[in-house]
């Protein structure tokens, strides 16, 4: 009778054995699942993170471009009002409203970002400078800006409309 006790201890203990095997496994290849898609889910989040950004930038690019294409072709008009102001008049009420009216065109600018460009006494940058011409100054260093014929203007990083200037030696 024994024996037969000791072969169906066995048989259980086999089969618990069986069912702990199992069990390990089962909790192991869930472990493993559980990994997968933990690091899948942190792929999405930084995905979504990177993707955020990107968008962020491209409107606000998109921004500059529209704010700078539009303002580009109101430069003319602040051109000629900064030479109407600089214009000698016996009339003292028509000279402060030119001056009035280009203060306020400059801070409209201003408001919405765009910013003259530094020229003169500056080293020259092709990428904000237009070269018209070179002359020799022994006064200036090399490739130092001498004068402006035109003002440049920027939004942001990018240049709505190069100085136009001067260069020396």
């Amino acid at each position: 009778m024994e024996d037969i006790n000791n072969e169906e201890n066995l048989e259980e203990l086999e089969d618990n054995n069986l069912d702990v095997e199992s069990i390990k496994k089962l909790i192991e290849d869930q472990k493993n699942e559980l990994e997968e898609k933990d690091d899948r889910l942190k792929r999405l989040m930084a995905e979504f993170e990177n993707y955020k950004k990107r968008s962020s930038k491209e409107r606000e690019g998109l921004y500059n471009s529209l704010v700078g294409d539009i303002f580009s072709s109101l430069l003319p008009i602040l051109d000629n009002l900064e030479k109407a102001a600089e214009v000698k008049t016996e009339d003292e009420n028509y000279k402060q409203g030119v001056e009035l009216v280009l203060k306020q065109f400059k801070d409209v600018l201003k408001q919405n970002g765009v910013e003259e460009i530094e020229s003169v006494g500056k080293t020259f940058n092709p990428e904000l400078h237009e070269a018209i011409t070179s002359v020799t100054d022994e006064n200036l260093g090399v490739q130092e800006i001498k004068e402006e014929y035109r003002k440049g203007y920027m939004i942001g990083d990018k240049v709505i409309r190069h100085s136009l200037v001067v260069v020396a030696n």
